[in-house]
Parts: structure tokens; sequence; C-alpha cells
């Protein structure tokens, strides 16, 4: 009886067809990077806030006073705001109050275009030097060795080996 099951589980493999629907990638890449030099230059603007109570303002201009204003931003100059700030004094001595006041220049508008290299008087600038590729390589051999090596600032080196099997259904 065990040989009849033997000779059947034979017969059965031998009939049964066999699936090798397989395929197999092996991918290798290197990217080497050295960066250009950049700058990023921001123009920060005018501004003039001004809150407050239990005080009294007034601004004086042209010899005479306004009673109850705040100042501002005035007449403009390549980008520049003249500001007008108001006196404050206390509405009822000795009763609480609270008064504050802010203020900031922005830049000027420049008269003509930045040159290259430079970089213009903003308040907010970044500059970054290019990269120097001295030192960085990288390698790949007929046998799928791979060699990196970083370099200087500004400079970056990937490398990448992608392994793909596929089975067909």
């Amino acid at each position: 009886m065990n040989r009849s099951f033997l000779v059947l589980g034979i017969t059965l493999a031998i009939a049964l067809p066999a699936r090798a629907d397989l395929s197999h990638r092996i991918q290798n890449s290197v990217q080497l990077n050295v960066d250009a030099a950049s700058s990023r230059a921001v123009r920060l603007g005018n501004s003039y806030s001004i809150s407050g109570s239990g005080v009294a303002t007034s601004v004086t201009s042209g010899g005479s006073t306004t009673s109850n204003a705040i100042g501002g931003l005035g007449t403009l100059t390549n980008g520049v705001n003249a500001f007008t700030l108001p006196d404050a004094t206390q509405s009822t001595s000795g009763s609480s109050f609270s008064y504050s006041q802010s203020v900031f220049q922005g830049d000027v508008v420049p008269t003509s275009a930045v040159t290259t290299g430079s970089t213009p008087n903003f308040s907010d600038v970044t500059t970054t030097a290019a990269g120097v590729k001295t030192d960085l390589a990288g390698t790949l051999t007929s046998g799928g060795v791979m060699t990196l090596t970083a370099g200087s600032a500004g400079t970056s080196v990937l490398g990448q080996t992608v392994v793909e099997l596929t089975t067909g259904r």
C-alpha cells in the first residue's frame, strides 16, 4: 500500500507542470552633486502699531497739536516711511493704564538691480558658497562593487542598489 502511494505521488509530480516565470534585475547607480552658489534676499517692509488703554495721545506737527491722534506711517521715500510718533500721557493720575508702541523701519528699495556676486543691503539675507568637487567621487565596477567618497562642503554623493525579483502569475 505504501508503495502504491509512492508511485502515485511520483506520477502526479511528473504530470504537474512546473512554473518558473521568474525575473531578476539588479540596478546600481551613483549620483554626484555639487551645489551652485546661491543667495536669498528678502526686503522687509515698514510697520507701525500702537495699543493702549487709560492713556491720552496727541501728535504735534508743524507747530499745532492734535489731541487723540495716534501717529503712524508718513511719507514714503525710497521704500522707507517717515514715522509720526505720538505723545502719550496717563489719562487719570493713579489709575491703571497700559501703552505699547512698535516701529520697524523697513529696508530701502534699491534703485538698480543687484550685480552678480553681490547681495542687496536687506535685513534678511542668506548666502551659500558654491560646493567644491575636491575628493567627491563615486565608482561602480562590473561586479557591482560601489565606492563612494564624500566631497567638500556643498557636495553630496548618493549610491543606490535596487534588487528586484518578480514572479509570474
